[in-house]
């Protein structure tokens, strides 16, 4: 399956990050009991909090509706590997066997942190292919900066070589010229099949629990599993964060590589990307800004801020029965 070009804004300023107190966060007990998945060695002895907790919100634009919104904090698994990262890097790191792992993304990539982090803690080479050869001569940015000090080693190609890279040929080349040829590949934003199927447990643990479950979507790995996770009760629901529409077919694809067919009552809102990835709007950043006073919870601006945005807006369009609960996933926290 061909992963979509993501457009990320190498150009641009680097998004707002700010942050704000986390109760949740400081409360997490240090000794939270959980179980790394079977055959992931080296993984459990980084502690990840599974499951992750599940936050009552008390948000009046939801109460007048009859909605109930909760959060499922994945931001609180691992202070490195966070949210959705975990859950897809877990398996393919188990899978790497040690070996050097070589993956992709833009400049302002949180999947080539998370695999950066991820390759110091475990003691893995790690090597980024970046988007952008014009990139190479400039000054990292403090998301690629933080790779490096990381030990990744980064391989920047031009935008023509980096969206033909699914190509066999073209990934065997790029693999030569990175000096990577015996590395274990992690796809553009870490979705494939073990990655689907390590988000179907995000599913699972929230079964039962809301009438629908949100999330971002970037490659839609995450809510291709979430979504086979939930069960026949379940509904989830994607909100992309890029522009073009494309999402569909990708999540039956990675679908199909993971279980053989479709899985799951999943649906995706294309109206809250805001102009593309990492893309904002002086409404949005108000928006998040607002979230983060009143439930004192950090709001990521590139997925999470959208994702919220998004669900206040169905709430207010009465896209939710009274009575339901709707939880949104917190993939991420932000950076720096």
């Amino acid at each position: 399956m061909t992963s979509p070009d993501i457009p990320d804004p190498d150009t641009g300023p680097t998004p707002d990050t700010r942050t704000a107190p986390d109760p949740a966060a400081s409360a997490a007990p240090a000794s939270a009991s959980f179980a790394a998945p079977a055959g992931h060695g080296g993984l459990a002895g980084l502690r990840p909090r599974l499951p992750s907790p599940v936050q009552d919100v008390v948000d009046e634009r939801f109460e007048r509706r009859g909605v109930r919104l909760v959060l499922k904090r994945d931001d609180l698994i691992h202070p490195e590997l966070i949210g959705n990262k975990w859950r897809k890097l877990a398996p393919n790191l188990s899978a790497a066997t040690g070996r050097t792992v070589l993956t992709f993304g833009g400049a302002y990539s949180n999947h080539l942190r998370a695999t950066a982090a991820a390759g110091r803690l475990l003691g893995l080479p790690t090597v980024g292919v970046v988007r952008g050869e014009e990139l190479a001569g400039r000054p990292l940015n403090a998301s690629l900066a933080r790779c490096v000090a990381d030990g990744m080693r980064l391989h920047f190609v031009d935008r023509a070589t980096y969206r033909g890279k699914t190509a066999s040929a073209a990934l065997a080349v790029m693999l030569r010229e990175a000096d990577a040829e015996d590395a274990y590949v992690v796809p553009e934003g870490g979705s494939n099949a073990l990655a689907v199927r390590g988000c179907q447990v995000l599913g699972e643990e929230l079964a039962g629990r809301a009438d629908v479950v949100a999330t971002a979507c970037g490659t839609g790995g995450t809510l291709a599993g979430l979504a086979s996770g939930l069960g026949p009760d379940g509904r989830a629901l994607g909100v992309p964060v890029l522009k073009g529409g494309f999402l569909a077919a990708g999540i039956r694809g990675l679908q199909a590589e993971a279980f053989g067919g479709p899985r799951g009552d999943w649906s995706l809102d294309d109206r809250f990307h805001f102009g593309g990835y990492a893309r904002t709007t002086p409404e949005l950043d108000a928006f998040a800004a607002d979230f983060e006073h009143r439930h004192g919870v950090p709001v990521e601006r590139v997925y999470v801020a959208k994702l919220l945005y998004a669900l206040v807006a169905l709430a207010e369009e009465n896209a939710f029965p009274r009575g339901s609960t709707v939880a949104a996933v917190v993939t991420g926290r932000p950076f720096p």
